[in-house]
């Protein structure tokens, strides 16, 4: 097995993250560092550390999180602030967040040790979409959708949405808005380019994840079947297309 998949198997990072420990020398295969990426290693009888912690294969599961506002979405913090994992029980700390959201925007965080789903569920040549309800500024033209839909171009790329208006009044609106990229800040960059700045944004689904009737805070671990269903039918309906 290639070492960077084994480290994201056992939920050190996703695999992409896992690659950089390698070349950054933190590595070490039976007392030796390593940094070339592909190395083989025999998970059975090779002894694998990581900053100096010894590695062991854990199960391998999915766990939801609705992200309060002003929490970080990142394992360690230097500023010490809040993060994801002070919501995580303790047998739950090899998990890492699946991408990120921002410091004052609240929903789904989806949390795993599978850095191969990870992986599949931010890499952009998936496309998956992404789920948010945005408080805007202003009241929105009926057009907007139309307009979402046609794109912007950022000064990162071009970028176009699926946009539905909720609710509207003369000094703001709630729109529903689905992207299919993950970018920093794209959200409020998105909707700002559109004319209507973000002032509260929540992230409702990633994926085949849904926020669902989670409260603030709260978590939710999939059962090992949920998770090994859902799994298999992301990785399918790759491989059909």
């Amino acid at each position: 097995m290639r070492l960077q998949k084994y480290l994201a198997q056992c939920g050190v990072a996703s695999r992409r993250k896992s690659e950089v420990l390698i070349t950054d020398g933190l590595v070490r295969v039976n007392g030796k560092t390593v940094t070339e990426l592909g190395t083989q290693i025999d998970p059975s009888t090779d002894r694998i550390e990581v900053n100096g912690t010894l590695l062991n294969q854990e199960l391998q599961g999915i766990l939801l999180l609705n992200k309060p506002k002003h929490v970080v979405t990142t394992k360690h913090d230097p500023q010490n602030r809040t993060t994801v994992m002070n919501y995580l029980d303790k047998k739950y700390q090899t998990y890492f967040p699946v991408g990120r959201l921002d410091f004052d925007t609240t929903g789904l965080v989806i949390m795993t040790n599978d850095g191969e789903l990870a992986d599949y569920l931010t890499h952009p040549r998936y496309e998956i979409k992404r789920t948010y309800q945005a408080l805007v500024k202003g009241q929105v033209n009926e057009n907007l959708p139309a307009k979402a839909k046609k794109g912007v171009t950022l000064e990162d790329g071009f970028v176009n949405a699926e946009l539905k208006i909720l609710s509207k009044s003369p000094t703001n609106s709630k729109v529903e808005i689905i992207l299919h990229i993950g970018k920093k800040h794209i959200v409020k960059r998105f909707l700002d380019a559109l004319g209507h700045p973000v002032l509260e944004l929540c992230r409702t689904a990633h994926g085949p994840f849904k926020l669902g009737t989670l409260q603030n805070g709260q978590t939710k671990v999939l059962d090992n079947q949920e998770y090994k269903r859902i799994k298999k039918k992301l990785f399918q309906s790759n491989s059909d297309s």
